[in-house]
């Protein structure tokens, strides 16, 4: 049974996160949407479908070999699901994992959006039409969660991250090497990795949350982790830093105060400072002692921008950080208001604090903005890539131009 997994319209709100990668390559705890509906749908027979925008294919055939993608096997039934479908079990995923395999196309879908169809015999341009329209009266999904917007990706991340934790398995293992100075609070709810390491005088304590160490993960001397919180392959809590109810991916480093946030891979804070409600997208790097605000001073709603409206709307939330996109990057003592929405390739510097909207390919700061140079943006992705030993493609630098040219400001810094 091939499972498709696709993005429709609204992708556009998760801008500028959604500018580099299909929507369900979004993490939203331990695991991206993709893991998570692979998980609810896991199945070896078929292969991986995924739909995408034109723009993205060639990046998420890259990210995704073993997939097809934007193209449907020439014949037999399909498990079509929306890629922002935060999938639970419940009464909706039963219903779906039963159609799979029956006569009769069945759909269900939440107000406007297609959450999940089934069809025993799609028609071969089935992903060049409304997907919307391959089945006839759909069924009310009313207990679906899709992730519409920016704020919904933070969204109990608490029960998010413990959820895929111990879906992950293997807590009360402790393969990697503890030492004995460190303190495991609960350590039947503390995974750790093969070549992971916990260090002298850190504190672990999954009381309120499990914690998973991926391999070669550490933390460092003096750190404090408090679950759920979910550290990647290789991550690293540096010394004296403070995490909490956080989903820190493969290969980053964080240090300071890190609370309610999910750092996507590749992507550093290791340094004094606080992040707080946000999400960095990959390749991101926050200077020494950049702060966040995820509070306004009169406790009221906070707004972010959104890329569909082009303006500023309410998230219906207190507490919101900064959402930003790859490759971006900030100096020391940065300052980011409640709300801040940065996007793909800028460069943030100077005191005050930036706007609460940076286009992608922005250079500048509080007193103003100007083009990043494209050439030379990906020349700096490119070092900073190589030091993860991963390539800058043909196919990145093709995307990555796109965006500066359709998304991007104009011209040069």
């Amino acid at each position: 049974m091939p499972l498709c997994v696709f993005e429709d319209d609204a992708v556009r709100h998760l801008a500028p996160l959604t500018l580099t990668r299909a929507a369900f390559d979004l993490r939203v705890g331990a695991v991206t949407l993709l893991g998570r509906l692979r998980d609810a749908f896991e199945t070896s027979a078929g292969p991986l479908v995924l739909h995408t925008r034109p723009r993205l294919a060639a990046v998420t055939a890259q990210e995704h070999p073993d997939a097809l993608v934007n193209t449907l096997p020439e014949s037999g039934g399909v498990l079509f699901v929306n890629g922002r479908w935060l999938a639970r079990e419940g009464d909706l995923l039963d219903a779906v994992r039963d159609a799979i395999g029956s006569d009769a196309p069945r759909a269900w879908a939440l107000g406007d959006d297609l959450v999940a169809a089934w069809h025993p015999a799609p028609p071969p341009d089935a992903l060049d039409r409304p997907l919307r329209a391959l089945v006839d009266g759909a069924e009310a999904a009313g207990e679906a969660v899709l992730v519409r917007h920016l704020w919904d990706l933070l969204d109990d991340l608490g029960g998010r991250i413990a959820h895929d934790v111990e879906r992950l398995g293997g807590l009360g293992q402790h393969e990697g090497y503890v030492h004995p100075g460190a303190v495991l609070h609960h350590p039947e709810r503390l995974h750790v990795g093969i070549g992971a390491a916990v260090r002298p005088g850190a504190i672990l304590n999954a009381e309120s949350g499990p914690i998973h160490l991926g391999p070669e993960a550490v933390v460092e001397e003096g750190a404090v982790v408090r679950g759920p919180v979910y550290l990647g392959p290789r991550a690293v809590v540096k010394a004296a830093g403070r995490v909490e109810t956080s989903a820190v991916g493969t290969w980053s480093k964080v240090g300071g105060e890190v609370h309610e946030s999910v750092v996507h891979s590749f992507s550093n804070k290791a340094h004094d400072g606080y992040l707080g409600n946000s999400y960095l997208g990959r390749w991101c790097n926050l200077g020494a002692d950049t702060n966040t605000s995820n509070l306004k001073n009169d406790y009221g709603e906070v707004t972010v921008y959104d890329a569909v409206a082009g303006d500023f709307v309410g998230s219906g939330s207190q507490f919101v950080g900064l959402f930003m996109g790859d490759h971006s990057k900030c100096s020391i003592n940065t300052m980011f208001n409640t709300g801040t929405v940065v996007g793909v390739f800028c460069n943030l510097f100077g005191s005050g604090f930036p706007p609460r909207h940076v286009p992608s390919f922005a250079w500048g700061g509080a007193e103003g903005l100007v083009p990043y140079r494209v050439e030379k943006a990906l020349r700096v992705a490119e070092a900073v890539m190589a030091r993860r030993d991963v390539p800058l493609t043909d196919d990145d630098r093709a995307l990555l131009t796109a965006i500066a040219e359709e998304d991007g400001l104009a011209g040069e810094s």
